[in-house]
């Protein structure tokens, strides 16, 4: 958290739009053929032949989104990607393209834009997905990333949110809640800092908590797992609001109701001891944290065999009539209405 005060600074002033353009993109690699012309014209030049494109923007605000006090610019450029290619992952489409704009206050000198490059690069490399174009301005205060993913499907395999229908599962990846409570470490953290700025974290306890908070990674292994399994998703959607607030649109797009059962939800053990330490409730931090970037989808009952056991997936729960609500299943074998609580930017 402490800054190094010797840090050499290029004013972006020095290059002019053209020239950062240039000097930030000019390392990024293209990985697809339908890429006919990437960075440098006046419009990009993408092909398609049978298949759907897909896109997806979002936008990012300091101050909004993320805390520079402890989110690193690398870090955000990295998770500025992901949050996109979740979202094209969810329609069970392949990520192809980004193109990403950024506002900037005359506070950031070019190396720190070049670590926000960094991660962006590291992203587009990771995940294979072409930079192919976006635009820098100068903003009044902070910086906002606002980043463009396409991506392509076959007609036949793309996934909406309204195809779920009574008696199919509902099945999550990975687990829920991490990072969440890795947000609420950094941001205790943060407190006790500018108390006592010589007092450095120790963070050792909640590093994959701290990670999913600031290097999540976008699911692009779901669909191809579902791919292999030969399972087609009759409905899907990433989890960025939180469990309950997704589970709520799949339910209302596809009108259906549901059940999901509180003893499947999946927490990691670092995420139960943590929700003890903060004396928070696992169960409502699955359900409403949000930023987990997991995959949250319904597959047909006929299709249980196909993904029981897996690793990676975990059956929470199944889809209902509508006229039986959205509800979740305690422990005790109590059936609560499930309400939206997820994040909200628009609440101060």
């Amino acid at each position: 958290m402490l800054e190094d005060k010797n840090q050499e600074r290029t004013s972006l002033a020095e290059l002019g739009e053209f020239g950062l353009i240039n000097h930030l993109t000019k390392h990024f690699k293209m990985y697809h053929s339908s890429t006919v012309k990437g960075v440098g014209d006046d419009a990009a030049v993408i092909t398609s032949s049978n298949e759907e494109t897909v896109i997806t923007t979002d936008l990012l605000v300091e101050g909004v989104h993320f805390d520079l006090s402890y989110m690193p610019l690398k870090h955000l450029g990295y998770k500025a990607v992901m949050v996109n290619l979740s979202d094209v992952y969810a329609m069970n489409a392949t990520a192809e393209q980004i193109t990403v704009s950024i506002a900037v206050s005359n506070r950031f000198p070019l190396e720190a834009i070049e670590e926000l490059y960094a991660g962006i690069q590291l992203a587009c490399d990771t995940y294979k997905v072409d930079l192919i174009g976006g635009d820098t301005t100068s903003s009044t205060k902070g910086i906002l990333i606002s980043i463009t993913a396409i991506g392509t499907v076959k007609k036949e395999d793309i996934v909406y949110r309204n195809g779920a229908k009574p008696t199919d599962l509902i099945v999550v990846s990975g687990d829920l809640g991490a990072a969440y409570l890795g947000l609420q470490v950094l941001e205790r953290e943060k407190q006790v800092f500018q108390v006592n700025p010589q007092n450095q974290p120790d963070l050792d306890n909640y590093t994959y908590i701290i990670e999913r908070q600031l290097k999540p990674e976008a699911r692009k292994d779901i669909p191809e797992l579902l791919k292999e399994l030969e399972v087609k998703p009759t409905s899907m959607i990433d989890i960025s609001d939180g469990l309950s607030s997704e589970i709520m649109h799949i339910c209302t797009q596809s009108k259906t109701g549901c059940k999901i059962y509180e003893d499947k939800l999946p927490l990691d053990p670092q995420v139960i001891a943590t929700s003890e330490e903060f004396n928070m409730d696992s169960t409502m931090i699955a359900l409403s944290g949000g930023e987990d970037y997991e995959l949250l989808f319904t597959v047909s009952i006929d299709d249980y065999d196909k993904i029981k056991g897996n690793p990676n997936l975990t059956v929470i729960g199944h889809i209902t009539e509508e006229n039986q609500g959205i509800n979740l299943v305690t422990r005790a074998n109590q059936e609560i209405e499930l309400k939206a609580q997820g994040w909200n930017s628009f609440k101060g």
